[in-house]
């Protein structure tokens, strides 16, 4: 059974903090050689959602509030899973977990991501759909994605 942790930003332990920050840094900044700014200032606004293994962050998602990132709708983003734990499905419960968290705390209240283009299929199965062209950001193809 999966070990979820979710927190808004001012309830992180130092700790989670910087196990949330590596994990992050690993895989979107060293393993997808893509140096950008992580730190965006929404981490502030953010709810974060992690699973835990022991003291491991394995897989991780943030939640941002209808507004703050995009007019109408919610937001799930930095949506990560740690490279030894991929192919087990935990990027698909990690989106599942947020998915719920959203209906549940914003019902009524569609989710809008960004999502990287080779994913779009993953993120289909999941009841996304495409809107508008594809673009890049940090030089990587991405595509918005709604679910109403």
């Amino acid at each position: 059974m999966a070990d979820y942790r979710v927190k808004y930003f001012d309830e992180l332990s130092l700790e989670e903090l910087y196990g949330i920050l590596r994990l992050r840094s690993e895989v979107f900044v060293v393993e997808q050689n893509c140096p950008y700014q992580d730190l965006d200032n929404l981490d502030q606004q953010s709810i974060h959602l992690w699973e835990n293994s022991g003291d491991k962050i394995i897989s991780y998602s943030r939640i941002l509030q209808e507004g703050i990132l995009y007019p109408g709708f919610c937001s799930i983003g930095r949506v990560i899973t740690r490279q030894q734990n991929r192919g087990k499905g935990r990027g698909r419960q990690m989106m599942l977990a947020a998915i719920a968290y959203c209906e549940e705390n914003f019902p009524c209240t569609p989710i809008k991501i960004m999502a990287q283009t080779y994913l779009i299929p993953f993120y289909q199965s999941l009841g996304f759909q495409k809107v508008g062209k594809e673009f890049l950001e940090d030089g990587i193809p991405h595509h918005y994605m709604e679910r109403h």
